[in-house]
């Protein structure tokens, strides 16, 4: 599915989100995440050993509730696939930046300002990957 205009406009300028995976007994379990438009898909960070991960590997369903702080919101149903392997660290190079509003020069990674080689640095000893959401059907108040 295409997002809408409406859609795209919102998620371009929101990043604050809940990720919704469920576990193989059929529980819901959410993470808060944050979420940037990466060339017109819905993209996120994580790392391979989160549990969010490994149930996404068993069903890569996932619901995704973006929101704001003037209580708009956009539901997004989604089926994930993880990016991930050598080019992971670039990915999400490419999300941080998007989500940081910052196309060049140093990043913010929890409180500290990385140059480009120390944050792919980064990305590698911790194993980053990228979350890409397949999106189904959006729902909102937006």
């Amino acid at each position: 599915m295409t997002l809408s205009d409406r859609d795209a406009e919102f998620l371009g300028s929101h990043h604050a989100a809940a990720m919704i995976t469920v576990t193989s007994g059929g529980i819901a379990k959410t993470a808060r995440v944050g979420v940037a438009l990466v060339d017109g898909q819905l993209w996120s960070s994580g790392t391979r050993d989160r549990v969010r991960t490994q149930r996404l590997r068993q069903d890569p369903r996932c619901t995704v509730f973006v929101f704001s702080d003037s209580f708009s919101w956009l539901t997004l149903e989604t089926t994930v696939t993880i990016l991930e392997g050598p080019d992971a660290p670039a990915l999400n190079l490419r999300l941080f930046r998007q989500m940081q509003g910052r196309p060049t020069g140093p990043l913010n990674w929890f409180g500290q300002e990385l140059g480009e080689e120390q944050f792919l640095g980064r990305m590698v000893d911790e194993a980053r990957l990228v979350y890409r959401f397949d999106v189904h059907r959006t729902y909102g108040m937006r």
